[in-house]
């Protein structure tokens, strides 16, 4: 005979639990944000999801270690031959097998595993290991509905016998004279599990759904409390009391085991296709990257030809230098850094990494091959549109000093205005490029009305050619108005400048990182910093204004600026909750799978590709 068979039983369900965690699909736990990331990783390769480590659900992992500790102590009693003869074991595993199960039939997207919600108007609360517990009630699955611990009779029975001792030692104390004497008596009918009820409610009404005032429903499911037990020794009628005060305070009470059979099968989820909108929203960034040299010159074979194409000509050494003694004034002294290995010399290799870049897949390639999957024939109903900042910023940083010659011929083609035949203008952008002309319609670019669109502009349900469209582009609008309706200020580095109130442009703020001229590199008409967003001084406020044009009227906005995508996404998750992304609270149909086990289709809200930036002057054969 099985030694122990309710403990063999309770670790065959933890393996179980535990395999089955870790090939438990992610968008089954929290919806993606439908970001399509072309960019290159630190491998070399690239991905078409967007990845970020606040992707996965918080508490998840916290939830896993403690399955995987009970099972090793379980593992550990049941594989010693005294185990048959040795006093009860205690164990979690009923408990951890409980929220597991409500995890399998929560309603996507799960928010968090294990929330602490505080007490008054401190933060909610996702423990940590050995971190000190704060005073608040634990939530196990915040999700469509929000468990938490069970109970069963045995604990509550404990409970109420505590509570009658204390009320006979009050009579007792009164029959014998002492009526003035403190007592631990109730006043009023009161338990642990209706202090939990209370507990939930007001972090409920603290707490509404992210973007409305609405209150979430809590669930209180009791797995092991029963209000008629078999054995009448576990009966008293204050629990069916309890029950009833709880769903008078208008939580839904649930009682028993999930039913096995019907728990949710665990399967990996399907594999989600991103697609471009047929009309791209453009931000500053790609307009940089449209007329960069590297996007358009004839491709290095090698990449040592790279690095050779990105040494500065002596007559860019020179101006650099002239520049460098104007912004420093007469009196001191050039910082020879700045012309070196630490200035010239990084910018080149960061170039050259693009010139790199562009060798594994060119941009313009990329953006014909994507468009051509969901447009019609000869890419005629495709359309590029960006924002009046982006416009006016690219021409400032183009046709200023930092543009070489062909680069700001091509500025000037793409916002060439209705004056200029188009054939002129598609001529003027193409001449010279290692593509044929009109390999993809960019002319003309199509400008916005306005710096933002107005309150009454809307994402719409579906896309232009009437596919369904993620929830996200909803939550992404909002949050750009939020950041939005909060003041800009200048960029703190323009502060920092006793110079002049007027800097170079910030490398950040084409792309990332390197992939602009250093901020000493200033043009014969200075380009002022960009405002940035109060909320987030990571956050230019172009950068957000074409974010919320494109979330606005559903389109897949098109960048080559990462980090800012990344702060929109933790804006996102800070003004939505904290834990998910505060979308897909109800049912939609933003993808549509291709036939059965394909993969879902989705549009995409944003589209990243890496940098292509201003390159032509530092080019060892440019000649002005």
């Amino acid at each position: 005979m099985t030694p122990r068979p309710e403990l063999q039983d309770l670790r065959q369900r933890l393996r179980d639990i535990y395999a089955a965690m870790a090939t438990f699909g992610s968008a089954r736990l929290a919806a993606k944000p439908p970001i399509l990331d072309l960019s290159m990783d630190l491998s070399g390769d690239a991905s078409e999801e967007f990845h970020s480590h606040q992707d996965a659900v918080q508490g998840l992992r916290a939830l896993r270690d403690a399955v995987r500790q009970d099972l090793d102590v379980l593992e550990k009693f049941l594989n010693d031959p005294a185990c048959k003869t040795a006093p009860p074991l205690s164990t979690n595993a009923p408990y951890l097998i409980s929220v597991w199960n409500e995890v399998l039939h929560a309603r996507p997207p799960i928010v968090t595993i294990w929330r602490t919600f505080l007490e008054g108007d401190q933060q909610s609360h996702v423990p940590r290991r050995g971190s000190r517990k704060p005073p608040g009630v634990k939530v196990d699955v915040v999700a469509e509905g929000d468990p938490v611990p069970s109970t069963k009779n045995s604990r509550l029975l404990a409970e109420f016998r505590e509570i009658d001792s204390y009320q006979t030692e009050s009579e007792d104390s009164e029959d014998e004279g002492e009526v003035g004497r403190p007592s631990l008596a109730q006043k009023e009918f009161d338990n642990s599990i209706l202090r939990i009820g209370r507990s939930l409610l007001d972090a409920a009404h603290r707490n509404p759904l992210a973007g409305t005032n609405t209150v979430p429903s809590i669930t209180l499911r009791l797995t092991r409390l029963d209000p008629s037990p078999s054995d009448p020794r576990e009966h008293d009628p204050r629990i069916a009391h309890t029950l009833d005060l709880l769903r008078g305070m208008g939580i839904d009470v649930e009682l028993g085991e999930r039913d096995p059979v019907q728990l949710p099968r665990v399967v990996a989820p399907p594999i989600r296709h991103l697609e471009p909108t047929i009309r791209l929203n453009l931000d500053l960034s790609i307009l940089i990257a449209l007329v960069s040299d590297l996007t358009h010159s004839s491709l290095p074979t090698s990449a040592v030809e790279a690095d050779a194409r990105y040494v500065p000509s002596v007559q860019y050494r020179e101006w650099k230098r002239k520049r460098l003694e104007a912004t420093n004034g007469p009196d001191e002294e050039i910082d020879e850094g700045r012309l070196g290995e630490n200035g010239l010399g990084k910018h080149s290799r960061a170039l050259a990494n693009q010139a790199l870049q562009e060798m594994n897949r060119g941009l313009l390639h990329e953006l014909r091959d994507r468009l051509a999957a969901v447009a019609s024939p000869g890419l005629a109903n495709v359309e590029f549109w960006t924002t009046p900042e982006a416009r006016d910023r690219c021409l400032r940083i183009v046709l200023s000093k930092i543009g070489g010659r062909n680069e700001k011929r091509r500025a000037a083609a793409l916002f060439s205005g209705e004056d200029t035949p188009l054939s002129e203008a598609e001529e003027q952008y193409w001449a010279g490029s290692r593509y044929p002309r009109v390999f993809l319609p960019l002319i003309p670019i199509r400008v916005f009305d306005s710096s933002v669109p107005g309150a009454a502009i809307k994402p719409p349900a579906r896309s232009d050619d009437d596919r369904a469209l993620s929830p996200f582009f909803e939550v992404l609008a909002r949050t750009c108005r939020d950041i939005l309706a909060q003041e800009t200020i200048p960029d703190p580095r323009t502060l920092s400048n006793p110079r002049s109130s007027r800097t170079p442009p910030a490398a950040g703020e084409f792309g990332e990182g390197t992939s602009t001229p250093d901020e000493d590199e200033t043009a014969e008409s200075e380009i002022e910093r960009a405002a940035v967003t109060k909320a987030n001084p990571r956050l230019t406020a172009h950068t957000v204004q074409s974010m919320l044009w494109g979330a606005a009227r559903g389109w897949t906005t098109l960048t080559a600026n990462k980090s800012s995508v990344k702060a929109i996404l933790r804006d996102i998750r800070a003004g939505e909750g904290g834990g998910g992304y505060g979308w897909d609270r109800e049912v939609h149909d933003a993808s549509r799978t291709d036939g059965e086990g394909g993969a879902a289709v989705e549009k995409a809200a944003m589209w990243v590709v890496d940098p292509r930036s201003l390159a032509e002057g530092m080019r060892s054969d440019y000649v002005e």
